[in-house]
């Protein structure tokens, strides 16, 4: 999808947009951002997540990925534009019930794990969505065994392998029981394992995700759609294996497989 409002993108796909489509996890239309210092990050950019899809959002750095993200649960205020998550418009009334429905899991897992032990970091964000003591445990156990931490509970974060506190901090958003997952570059730092079993984790959550990553081959892995920004438009969004076997796209846009990464 092609935003009007910036110099034409490279590349675009058909619009997704049509009278049988599902009611829409995400809606992004026309969304412009400029910065106090007169940064323009965003030039009208248009997305659409339907319920369940699992979308990879790739670009270079100062592209606008973050920007985006930080309108999605209402951190920054769009400019000109609208989103809406699950039909709701991000604004200023919205903003409690749209920080529940959309989750985002930090790159650092020390901005999402502070608490004593496991168990107590993965309470913190329910309990303070108001969720009753009666249904809190249940919320614990579901997110940490969803995640494969249930052992861990008891032990200190500080304990925890870096793929370990990774999921945990999945387990802290996932206990909200948001609609969208967010994602910001969620294999960094993470050995070969420990990246395959966070992978196999995503897989198996069956919830709408919007993954931020420079990571293609992991992209790949779990993303069956990719969206790739650049210069805070959208240039081109389509299947993952055919964007990133593009390589006259990928050079455009300064992204890039690793040396000897094949296709399959």
């Amino acid at each position: 999808m092609t935003a009007g409002t910036h110099p034409s993108p490279d590349t675009t796909d058909t619009a997704r947009v049509g009278p049988t489509a599902p009611v829409a996890a995400l809606e992004v239309t026309g969304l412009a951002f400029a910065y106090p210092n007169g940064h323009q990050a965003l030039f009208g950019v248009d997305l659409r997540v339907v319920p369940g899809e699992r979308v990879a959002l790739l670009g270079p750095n100062g592209a606008g990925k973050t920007t985006l993200v930080l309108h999605l649960n209402g951190i920054l205020t769009a400019g000109a534009g609208s989103v809406l998550v699950g039909g709701l418009a991000v604004a200023k009334p919205n903003l409690s019930e749209i920080r529940r429905r959309v989750g985002v899991v930090f790159q650092d897992p020390d901005d999402q794990l502070f608490m004593p032990t496991v168990a107590e970091d993965v309470a913190f964000g329910p309990a303070n969505f108001g969720v009753p003591p009666d249904a809190l445990a249940a919320r614990v156990d579901a997110a940490l065994a969803a995640v494969g931490m249930s052992e861990h509970r008891d032990r200190s974060p500080l304990r925890l392998s870096g793929g370990q506190r990774r999921r945990v901090s999945l387990a802290t958003v996932l206990a909200c029981d948001p609609e969208i997952l967010v994602l910001d570059e969620p294999s960094a730092n993470l050995d070969p394992v420990a990246r395959r079993e966070l992978a196999e984790v995503l897989l198996g959550l069956g919830r709408t995700m919007l993954m931020v990553t420079h990571d293609l081959p992991y992209a790949l892995q779990v993303c069956p759609r990719s969206v790739v920004i650049d210069d805070g438009v959208v240039v081109a969004d389509g299947p993952t294996g055919e964007l990133l076997a593009d390589a006259e796209l990928l050079r455009r846009h300064r992204l890039e497989l690793p040396f000897g990464f094949r296709l399959s």
